[in-house]
């Protein structure tokens, strides 16, 4: 694999004034390949939102240092583009609106944004929806505009932070489903935090497993299951099986150290 992302020896230390200091992350460290599905789980309160967020460049860390195409990360870039939990739609603008957004902060011309927010909508599923608002959207829906709003600015990286966490249990499969045809169409590294082990094992390429507090690696879990995969996959002995490495090496965090508190 040709390392696309490198992050080395990153220490962040959160100093809140009247409280005592809290180590989110120390000396993690990882290599992710261009075109990569990464996962990330771990105990809550592990550093894993952390980590996105100094990938994103929105937090610094004490000492360490990240790289995306062998340049350093001093900030936030149009290379990577986050999905959140809470969707993070503008309630006052339209579907079309919403997916646009980012290219109307870079200044392209209305005719351009038009036309590639029309191609994302109907990548994601949401042709004949342009013109409805956030509340007239359920939640799978909702997460589909987060979506190709971030995809809208053509990012090499996607950041995604427990994306489909706040969606129902059919939705939610759906999604996943939906987000791997996305993926192998728009061809992005994307790296994923979920709490949930099925989930990482059906998405990606290579877990990660993280563990308590302060956040390090533990494992990397290669992903040996061909794609594409469907649903049925996750009824093979193989998937399982994956599935018990992977909570075999989280289940030492959670019985051991225990969970943080939501860093």
């Amino acid at each position: 694999m040709i390392s696309y992302i490198r992050a080395s020896e990153i220490n962040l230390t959160f100093r809140p004034r009247n409280r005592d200091p809290v180590t989110a992350l120390k000396d993690f460290g990882v290599e992710v390949g261009k075109g990569e599905f990464l996962s990330i789980v771990g105990p809550s309160g592990c550093g894993k939102s952390t980590f996105l967020n100094v990938l994103l460049g929105l937090l610094r860390p004490d000492s360490g240092a990240m790289e995306i195409g062998g340049k350093k990360i001093t900030g936030p870039g149009l290379e990577r583009a986050m999905v959140f939990q809470e969707f993070g739609l503008l309630p006052w603008r339209t579907v079309v609106a919403n997916v646009e957004l980012g290219l109307e902060l870079k200044g392209v011309s209305p005719s351009i944004r038009h036309g590639r927010a029309a191609e994302l909508i109907n990548m994601v599923g949401l042709t004949g929806f342009e013109r409805h608002y956030p509340h007239e959207l359920s939640g799978g829906m909702k997460q589909r505009v987060g979506l190709a709003r971030a995809l809208a600015t053509d990012p090499e990286v996607l950041l995604m932070d427990e994306p489909f966490a706040s969606l129902d249990a059919q939705t939610r499969d759906l999604m996943q489903a939906e987000l791997l045809q996305i993926w192998d169409k728009a061809k992005k590294t994307v790296i994923f935090v979920t709490h949930s082990i099925e989930e990482a094992a059906y998405l990606s390429d290579r877990v990660i497993v993280m563990t308590a507090r302060p956040g390090r690696m533990k494992s990397i879990i290669k992903i040996d299951l061909p794609r594409p995969r469907d649903y049925e996959m996750r009824l093979s002995p193989k998937f399982n099986d994956i599935k018990l490495q992977i909570w075999n090496t989280l289940k030492e965090e959670l019985t051991g150290k225990g969970a943080g508190d939501g860093i």
